[in-house]
């Protein structure tokens, strides 16, 4: 160790031990002389500001010397030390006024004590100089490696970011001083997370150094490593971890999960029956996942919805199919995402599709007639038997199987097994003109297969009936009416149909036209009349 000496000072205090930069203080003062003595003498402590490595092992550990110019050497001065840790800390040979530390110090605890020193003459008691403050620092020593702050560390950060994207910043603090060297100074160093991280050295800014995709991998934990000395050899390092999660973009476009996909439906299933299930993936997660199905010829019969909640694409019946008619469809899906950004949009250029064949299923159906109801037409007087129509119904299913027909409630019809139907008994059309029917069709193979249609038979007229008057006439006339005298109009009526008004012709009988006193004056009605002045004639 390199000594220096320091040359005295008036009433100075010499620091020999070791050779440290120093502020000198010099007081003067004015002493007072006997009479006639005007002499100013300088006097006051020079003091030396010291200095004590911390974490130091000795037990006693020399700091330094407290010596007044006025010691000459002969031990009559007595040094003596006071204030905070004087004693406990630090102690002083009160002959010789050497300082000693006698406990191991912490800069980071405390860095300094403020220390008052008195110098008597152990002759007299008195001071010889006056009491004066005096400092020891604690000088730094690099033992405290950097210790980050806000731990745990976490960051996101969109996958496909392109290089130098910002991602999060770590901070450490070292405790020794900072103005003591370069042990307090820090430099950045990546311990794991390579190729995919950077860090600046000195800010501790991590930033992407490569395009991630978080299919791939979606989460990297990274290791900083902080050392002070500016990362030089012998410096102190503390490290922690850093978790960088990729968050999601979308990226990925669905893709069905297969090809081809085989469902089934009854012929017999109602509109809106669902009749199967597709599946589409997406590696994207969240509302980057969400997707809408959609078939490609906007297919009249099926429809795709989007269960929101699994992402699967139901497939329902938008409207019947029948067995007979059309028993299978093809028809192709599509998928695409709902939400796509602009700048993604190169990831969704081409729709995933996949082919659905959808199978109809043959249900056991009921007759079904050639038409929606029947009309017939006959004549009335026919005889028993008498053919009225032919009602036909075929079964629509495969195996088609032979019907059976019956009519509901009907005394005047029958039907047989080839749907012809006749009458039971004879029809007069005055008594009914028309009749309602219900025919029934059974399946011989299903009974429980029934039909019914309506059918409507008119019955005709024929001209079965002769006229008939409208009443019963007495009619009175008196004895001296006069010739051509109206003496009564009569009507007649035919139950018969006629498309046109009926047109009656009226006569007498043989024997009245002979020798009747009355004629008829118009024969569009019956109208009787006087031919001679009856005496006492009297018609009924």
């Amino acid at each position: 160790m390199d000594y220096c000496l320091l040359l005295p000072f008036t009433l100075g205090i010499s620091l020999l031990w070791p050779c440290f930069m120093a502020t000198e203080i010099s007081q003067t003062e004015e002493v007072k002389h006997p009479a006639d003595s005007h002499l100013r003498v300088k006097r006051g402590w020079m003091w030396n500001q010291f200095f004590v490595p911390e974490e130091m092992n000795k037990t006693n550990y020399h700091i330094g010397q407290l010596r007044s110019d006025l010691d000459n050497g002969n031990n009559s001065f007595q040094y003596k030390l006071l204030g905070a840790g004087a004693g406990s800390i630090f102690v002083i040979d009160e002959r010789t006024g050497d300082i000693f530390a006698v406990q191991k110090l912490d800069r980071e605890e405390r860095s300094l004590y403020t220390l008052r020193a008195q110098v008597i003459d152990s002759t007299t008691g008195r001071a010889v100089e006056p009491e004066s403050e005096f400092v020891i620092r604690v000088s730094d020593i690099n033992d405290n490696e950097p210790k980050f702050l806000d731990e745990p560390y976490e960051a996101i950060v969109p996958e496909m970011s392109p290089e130098g994207t910002l991602v999060i910043q770590v901070t450490a603090n070292d405790a020794d001083d900072p103005s003591s060297g370069n042990n307090a100074r820090l430099l950045y160093s990546l311990l794991q997370g390579q190729p995919y991280f950077s860090i600046e050295p000195t800010t501790g800014i991590i930033r992407t150094s490569s395009k991630m995709d978080r299919e791939l991998q979606d989460e990297y934990w990274v290791i900083i490593q902080a050392k002070d000395m500016l990362g030089q050899p012998g410096g102190l390092s503390g490290t922690t971890s850093v978790l960088i999660k990729l968050s999601d973009v979308n990226d990925n476009k669905p893709i069905f999960k297969e090809s081809f996909y085989r469902l089934t439906v009854s012929e017999a299933a109602p509109t809106g029956t669902s009749i199967g299930k597709i599946m589409a993936y997406d590696n994207d997660i969240g509302e980057n996942a969400e997707m809408d199905y959609s078939i490609e010829d906007d297919s009249q019969t099926f429809d795709i919805i989007t269960n929101n909640e699994t992402q699967e694409g139901i497939v329902i019946l938008k409207k019947k199919v029948d067995f007979e008619h059309q028993n299978d469809y093809r028809i192709r899906a599509n998928v695409k995402n709902r939400h796509v950004d602009k700048q993604l949009l190169k990831y969704h250029v081409e729709a995933s599709s996949t082919l659905i064949k959808v199978q109809v299923e043959d249900e056991d159906e009921p007759p079904v007639f050639l038409l929606p109801y029947y009309l017939f037409e006959v004549f009335e007087g026919r005889p028993h038997g008498s053919f009225v129509g032919t009602v036909s119904a075929t079964d629509p299913d495969q195996r088609n199987s032979p019907i059976r027909y019956s009519i509901t409630r009907s005394k005047m019809f029958s039907i047989d097994d080839n749907g012809t139907i006749i009458t039971t008994n004879a029809l007069d059309r005055e008594i009914s003109a028309w009749y309602n029917l219900s025919i029934t069709a059974t399946e011989k193979y299903n009974v429980q297969q029934i039909s019914a249609v309506p059918v409507y038979v008119q019955v005709l007229n024929i001209n079965d009936h002769a006229p008939e008057f409208s009443e019963y006439y007495d009619t009175y006339v008196c004895e001296n009416a006069d010739p051509g005298q109206v003496i009564q109009t009569i009507s007649a009526v035919d139950r018969d149909e006629s498309i046109e008004d009926h047109h009656f012709y009226f006569n007498l009988s043989v024997e009245d036209t002979k020798n009747s006193s009355f004629i008829i004056i118009d024969n569009q009605e019956l109208v009787l009349a006087c031919k001679k002045s009856p005496s006492s004639t009297y018609l009924s």
